[in-house]
């Protein structure tokens, strides 16, 4: 499986239980990314893609979609720990705010361990931020 995560610069996801930020661009990033595969997200994330009509047919919302990934599924995490299934994760898509933001819940995997290769990095604009940075991180 392929993890996508938007962290801010301490690896935060989430606040209080609500997402530090979004971005439709982003959004449109994700759904390019995993064109022609299964993007998996549970109902929370889905809220994001809720209103893009029609409705796009490579989401499958589950509450255990972390489990239920196949390998290639993309996997969409806001709000859900990944270090239980690291050894089925084959690449993390990491989209970095470049801004810090208040965070309770930080993103778990430690991508800088020797099982990691940083693959790619790309800056890009945002619509409501001016860069955000893409990683891809390879099982080395």
């Amino acid at each position: 499986m392929q993890i996508i995560a938007a962290i801010d610069d301490g690896g935060g996801l989430m606040f209080n239980r609500r997402r530090q930020s979004q971005d439709r661009e982003l959004r449109k990033r994700i759904l390019a990314l995993s064109d022609g595969s299964r993007l998996r997200m549970n109902a929370y994330s889905y809220g994001q893609f809720a209103d893009i009509e029609p409705p796009p047919a490579q989401i499958a919302v589950d509450e255990d979609f972390l489990q239920k990934a196949a390998d290639g599924d993309f996997c969409f995490v806001e709000n859900a720990p990944v270090l239980p299934v690291l050894g089925r994760v084959e690449r993390v898509i990491l989209f970095r705010w470049n801004r810090a933001y208040p965070s309770d819940l930080r993103f778990d995997l430690d991508l800088s361990a020797p099982i990691w290769r940083l693959a790619e990095t790309e800056d890009f604009p945002g619509f409501s931020h001016e860069k955000i940075t893409k990683e891809v991180y390879d099982r080395a």
